[in-house]
């Protein structure tokens, strides 16, 4: 059960082990690996039984897009229930992505962009750049074609990286970014203001989360910074 993986909806959040990247900042980095295998209509029941309390499901990991198949039918199997269905993916897997939206199974896909394109497969030690830059492409299309109904880029964010934001940025066309503070060992993360400021420099309206302040939306050119609005 969460009230922060969906801003403004209580959501069942299932983990689906596994990932292809390894990202030493990932809160789940134990299940980047490892085997836990659950027959599929067990994991249903436990959403079926979290209908009372909330109104949608977020498929996290690990990466959820890694197990296509399953996937599928537990996006399916929620939208029977009547539940919004939200993604949250570093789109390693565009084909998984492909399937769903062509299927009409998920409202909201919330991707995770970690550096600029140029630097990316050195990043990951893995050539994933082609893959990722489809699954862009594909959430980009459907939003705008009104297929998928939220889909935001979310840049976590370390000292010492702050600039690789702009080059991300760059590569948008209005989407909805968020700036998420990263947390790391002994690294100070990167405080509210400090964040505020970085966001500024894009000359647009961002969503920040960071520990202190939860979710905010700001825009530097207004002046504003009005917690929990969407």
């Amino acid at each position: 059960m969460s009230t922060v993986d969906w801003f403004g909806c209580a959501v069942c959040t299932v983990f689906l082990r596994g990932c292809p990247v390894r990202c030493t900042y990932c809160h789940n980095r134990e299940i980047q690996d490892g085997e836990d295998y659950r027959e599929v209509e067990e994991v249903v029941e436990m959403i079926r039984s979290s209908r009372m309390l909330v109104s949608g499901v977020v498929f996290s990991g690990g990466e959820p897009t890694q197990q296509k198949e399953p996937l599928l039918m537990l996006t399916a199997a929620s939208r029977e229930m009547g539940l919004k269905v939200g993604i949250q993916t570093n789109g390693v897997f565009p084909e998984t992505l492909e399937a769903l939206l062509h299927e009409g199974l998920i409202d909201r896909v919330a991707l995770d962009l970690k550096a600029r394109w140029e630097r990316y497969d050195n990043l990951l030690k893995k050539k994933f750049t082609r893959n990722i830059r489809r699954s862009l492409t594909l959430c980009r299309t459907a939003y705008q074609e009104r297929a998928l109904q939220e889909f935001e880029i979310v840049v976590t964010l370390f000292r010492g990286y702050e600039d690789e934001v702009k080059y991300i940025a760059g590569e948008l066309e209005g989407e909805t970014i968020v700036l998420q503070q990263g947390v790391e060992g002994t690294l100070p993360p990167l405080t509210s203001a400090e964040m505020r400021q970085i966001a500024d420099r894009l000359g647009r309206e961002v969503k920040i989360r960071t520990r202190e302040e939860g979710e905010v939306v700001y825009d530097g050119r207004r002046d504003r910074r009005i917690p929990g609005k969407r």
